[in-house]
């Protein structure tokens, strides 16, 4: 009998860390190719603002955070960085900075979702014409399926 516990303790182990791995790695390998440095360089030649992606956010840690610079343009944001990987990043402006996932509660009601981080290093998201970014002073990246907050940069 106990070898028959160890035996499905150890696939459920193995179940679970391959489910992981997979949630992980499959961002990666279904991302689109990262625009270039000098296509992100293009887009901030426009910009309006930017701001920096740390790693040392409160809320960031080893499998969530940015690093690099964001530019905000009228008609897109970029970033010349890297993000962590993870399913289903979005980017957000809010109007006042956040770096824990407490505060991104808080103030998602007054936030504006702009479109879907689908690089990790590297992008470019179009802004809607419909937003103004000049209403807002921070950029967040967040995990919409897991709620996490993945990091974020003040540009005003």
């Amino acid at each position: 009998m106990r070898k028959l516990l160890l035996f499905g303790f150890s696939h459920l182990l193995a179940a679970a860390i391959g489910f992981a791995l997979g949630i992980y790695v499959l961002p990666i390998l279904t991302a689109p190719q990262a625009p270039s440095p000098a296509d992100v360089s293009s887009q901030s030649g426009e910009a309006l603002f930017s701001g920096q992606f740390r790693r040392n956010l409160k809320d960031s840690d080893f499998l969530h955070w940015g690093e690099g610079k964001v530019t905000v343009s009228r008609t897109s944001i970029a970033l010349l960085g890297r993000v962590a990987p993870g399913p289903d990043y979005k980017l957000y402006l809010s109007p006042e900075f956040v770096e824990t996932e407490a505060d991104f509660m808080r103030l998602k009601p007054t936030m504006v979702r702009v479109g879907d981080v689908k690089t990790f290093e590297n992008f470019i998201v179009p802004v809607p014409a419909s937003i103004d970014p000049a209403r807002y002073t921070t950029v967040i990246v967040w995990c919409e399926s897991f709620s996490q907050f993945i990091t974020a940069a003040a540009y005003r």
